[in-house]
């Protein structure tokens, strides 16, 4: 299992290559939901990273599917 700062660094690796190569479905990605609390007693889990990791592999590879693809 993943630590919080090794999921942290994986999500922001994706969203830097969909922001630099997929500039295209980067104005969306504020549309995914992700709730981060930001009180200390409501910290964030290591699961709802990896949610949010396997949401965002998702939509880069439906794009890259359906988008990409069809040129």
């Amino acid at each position: 299992m993943k630590t919080l700062n090794q999921l942290m660094q994986d999500i922001i690796q994706l969203t830097t290559e969909i922001e630099t190569k997929y500039p295209e479905l980067y104005k969306y990605l504020n549309e995914t939901p992700l709730t981060l609390c930001e009180t200390a007693s409501e910290r964030v889990h290591t699961t709802e990273l990896e949610l949010y990791l396997e949401t965002l592999k998702s939509l880069l590879q439906h794009h890259i599917e359906t988008h990409l693809n069809n040129k």
